[in-house]
């Protein structure tokens, strides 16, 4: 590591940065706020001659970021962007022949290297700010490595941030240096506020910015989550008669360039401003005059759950890192003051550092620029973290059902059109079937509302206050009040405007509201919701979805959601529009899936068709069908056994015998098959499959003998075992055969009239000797007399006693005294003994 140690700006080390691009290809520097990093740094090195006459492109994580630093650096030349400094964002650039040193967003070099994977015309590519580990420096760090390894051994990267942990970059740099330079910062004091959880964070920080200005001098510096709280926080203010004293001004990526502009600018003469910013002002941005920052203490991301394939706004507290930069705003020019919500035991329990998006992002955009690319596995690629599989791949099946990419994940054409869009393919798809169906500015207008993240409420609309617990879910309101332009719509408008000359579609007129449902059922197939019996809605996606509070949208027969907070059992829907079937039959046909499906309807016990038309989880139609081939009634037709049992076939006397004999096996023999029901169920395909073909109801199988089916699961050998160790009768000395009943596998039973077993001297055995059977020895009249195991014990000592008793009752029949002598065969047995 190479360190500055007198703690000055970074231009002492930039001969150090410059020798270690040179010989090693790459850098990482870590230099604190202040050092000078992001400006001083490219223009110093576009002189040197590695290079070769090639350009450094420099990468900013936010648009209003790259136009203030180009516009920073072209001052420092003496020049206005678009000189020997430029710049490119989305839809507008400031560059020329002339231009060596190209400031863009982290998308823009994702468009370059897809058109150029070699960046022929670049030398240096620098990652500013890249602790924030956005999904698009990921990538773009991955495909530069890629292009240097195959194509461009000469391009340099260079990283650059505040607060990274250098030593994974450089490890994956291929060993690059690491460059430290603390730099040189005033002093800044903290200040612990604190905040209880009953006082919304809007009303903290209006009281703490009334509080700084009290005691303080100088601008004042305000983070926000989101745009929400900063124009509740702008409205108390307001009323509170503080904008007399100063000017309040938003900072928010949803502005206008002129609003974004006003805030980081210098506050006019004898004025003092509040700037009330997102994270956006963290880094990269100086905002002119700020020496005191007063932070909420909460940072809003958008986290996407494998679960349930949606993408959700969360407010989390900030990390530790982000909280040090936001400080840092302070100490710029002179020494400042840093007011903090939150008490110092709660700062020890906050985050280190924030997550990489890339590992809780929606990864749609990310797999379509991987195909466009080439990559089928980002495992072809170099990841500080890799892209979690689960999202990866439910990312890969939304933009196969897009028809962004084939069945080999080759980009198609539609693809690379929806990429060219710079919006999420979601998004990029629903413009690009809307401009088919004559609908592409009514798309265009929903695509600006949707990228916002968090629309504000209309006045007038359904339900009331902020989007927390609003029930007014209808977008068509939304889109009407983004066509008029007024309040937080303007900014949205002109990016619709935007959008509009990109898809080649007029940017006046106005499309049929009306159809806000059938553009959104384009971008969200899986969010078309049908409505439940109950209440609420089924998505196609088999989720359950509902609206916060009842409103007109309730009783839709179809919605599209295109928000949802997906807490609960049941999705919250917070942003919907009604869609007619009609619509999605004429326009989205592909969408409705036909289908023959083959049931057991336990009414009438048999095979059942019905056709179906449906939208994934949601049907729409239903009427009987015929049955299909006899492969899928075979099928339906165990599955409606397996949900009866076993009781729906035909067990005659002796079938049922059997299965207590095969169950009489499996307890005394460990290698016996399982004859359980349970497993016989789970084996039905086996045993009884051969048996039932091309039957379909429960009264064509009483044609089948369940034991005959039952006795293909043994083998032969099993069968020989099994007449052996379980005989189905015992032959008697008169020579009668008496069944034996084998209802308990421990206990079988040998039910006779005493008079039959005259002459058997010993208890019968089986199971090859190991279980003697229990003997229920009958009167005349079938009573039984005597229960025993131990036949032999029985004639020499109870007999006797049995015998008056039966000489008693039965006079007519022979009761000999020594029965082991008798003759048995003229004793007829009952019937039921057989």
């Amino acid at each position: 590591m190479i360190k500055n140690p007198e703690q000055l700006p970074v231009e002492p080390l930039i001969p150090e940065i410059a020798k270690a691009l040179a010989e090693r290809g790459g850098a990482v520097l870590t230099a604190a706020p202040g050092s000078g990093k992001t400006t001083r740094v490219p223009t110093a090195l576009l002189h040197e001659d590695w290079l070769a006459g090639r350009k450094i492109v420099l990468l900013e994580p936010r648009r209003l970021a790259v136009k203030a630093v180009a516009r920073y650096m072209a001052s420092m030349l003496g020049e206005q962007p678009g000189g020997t400094v430029g710049y490119r964002v989305r839809q507008e650039s400031r560059i020329s022949a002339k231009t060596r040193l190209e400031v863009v967003t982290e998308g823009v070099l994702i468009r370059m290297l897809q058109a150029d994977p070699a960046l022929e015309d670049v030398g240096l590519v620098i990652f500013d700010e890249f602790h924030e580990r956005s999904l698009f420096a990921d990538l773009g760090l991955a495909l530069c490595l890629q292009s240097r390894e195959l194509l461009r051994p000469d391009l340099r990267l260079l990283v650059m941030s505040a607060t990274l942990d250098a030593g994974p970059v450089c490890a994956m740099l291929g060993g690059a240096p690491e460059i430290s330079c603390e730099g040189r910062q005033y002093p800044v004091t903290t200040r612990y506020l604190g905040r209880s959880g009953s006082v919304p964070v809007e009303q903290a920080a209006a009281a703490a910015v009334r509080r700084a200005i009290s005691e303080e001098t100088g601008d004042v510096i305000v983070f926000l989550p989101g745009a929400p709280e900063i124009r509740k926080t702008k409205a108390i203010l307001e009323e509170q008669g503080l904008a007399g004293e100063v000017a309040v001004l938003p900072l928010y990526g949803g502005l206008t360039a002129d609003e974004q502009d006003r805030a980081i600018a210098p506050a006019r003469p004898g004025e003092r401003k509040v700037v009330l910013a997102t994270s956006i002002a963290e880094t990269s941005l100086t905002v002119e005059g700020v020496r005191v920052v007063i932070d909420c203490g909460l940072a809003r991301r958008l986290r996407f759950s494998p679960r349930t394939g949606m993408s959700s706004l969360v407010t989390v507290p900030v990390s530790l890192d982000a909280a040090e930069q936001r400080r840092g705003r302070a100490g710029r020019l002179e020494p400042g003051v840093c007011y903090r919500l939150w008490t110092e035991q709660e700062e020890a329990m906050l985050p280190r550092s924030r997550p990489a998006e890339i590992l809780e992002s929606d990864l749609a955009y990310l797999a379509l620029e991987l195909a466009i690319w080439g990559v089928r596995d980002p495992a072809e690629l170099s990841w500080l973290d890799p892209p979690p599989a689960a999202a990866y791949r439910q990312a890969v099946e939304l933009l196969s059902g897009l028809n962004a990419v084939d069945e080999k994940f080759n980009a198609t054409p539609h693809g690379r059109r929806m990429a060219e869009l710079g919006v999420h393919p979601r998004l990029a798809h629903m413009m690009l079937t809307a401009k088919e169906l004559g609908l592409g500015g009514l798309a265009c207008e929903l695509a600006a509302l949707l990228q916002e993240g968090r629309i504000p409420p209309v006045a007038g609309a359904s339900g009331g206050g902020e989007r927390e617990g609003w029930s007014g879910a209808d977008i068509e309101p939304r889109v009407e009040a983004l066509r008029s332009g007024r309040g937080a719509f303007r900014p949205m408008l002109e990016e619709a405007r935007r959008l509009k000359r990109l898809l080649g579609v007029p940017e006046e007129g106005e499309d049929d509201l009306r159809r806000c449902g059938l553009l959104l059922a384009c971008a969200y197939p899986d969010r078309i919701g049908g409505r439940r019996a109950g209440g609420g809605f089924l998505l196609a996606s088999g989720r359950g979805a509902a609206f916060p509070r009842e409103e007109p949208l309730s009783f839709s027969p179809h919605i599209v959601a295109a928000e949802l907070d997906d807490r609960g059992a049941d999705g919250r829907i917070l942003l919907a529009a009604r869609v007619e079937e009609e619509d999605i039959r004429r326009h989205l046909p592909h969408l409705i899936a036909s289908e023959t499906a083959v049931y057991w309807d336990r009414n009438t016990k048999s095979a059942r068709s019905v056709a179906r038309e449906r939208i994934g989880a949601i049907r729409l139609r239903e009427r009987p069908g015929d049955l299909p081939p006899e492969t899928e009634t075979d099928r339906v037709l165990l599955e409606g056994i397996r949900q009866e049992g076993l009781k729906l076939l035909n067990w005659s006397k002796s079938s049922l015998q059997l299965i207590d004999r095969l169950r009489f096996m499996q307890r005394h023999f460990p290698d016996w098959p399982d004859c359980s029901e349970e497993a016989l169920l789970n084996d039905l395909e086996s045993w009884l499959g051969p048996f039932v073909r091309g039957m379909t109801s429960a009264g064509e199988l009483q044609a089948v003998d369940a034991g005959q089916a039952l006795l293909s699961r043994l083998s032969p050998a099993q069968r020989s075992l099994l007449d052996s160790a379980a005989p189905t009768h015992i032959t008697v000395p008169g020579g009668s055969r008496i069944a034996i009943d084998y209802r308990d596998p421990e206990r079988p039973v040998l039910a006779a009239k005493l008079q039959l077993l005259f002459g058997l001297s010993e208890t019968p055995r089986i199971a090859g000797g190991r279980v003697p059977i229990t003997v229920h020895l009958l009167s005349p009249a079938m009573r039984p007399v005597q229960v025993t195991r131990d036949l032999a014990g029985f004639w020499n000592t109870t007999y006797r006693e049995v015998r008056k008793d039966l000489r008693g009752r039965y006079p007519k029949h022979d009761w000999p005294e020594n029965p082991l002598a008798a003759d048995a065969s003229r004793v007829r047995p009952n019937r039921s003994q057989k």
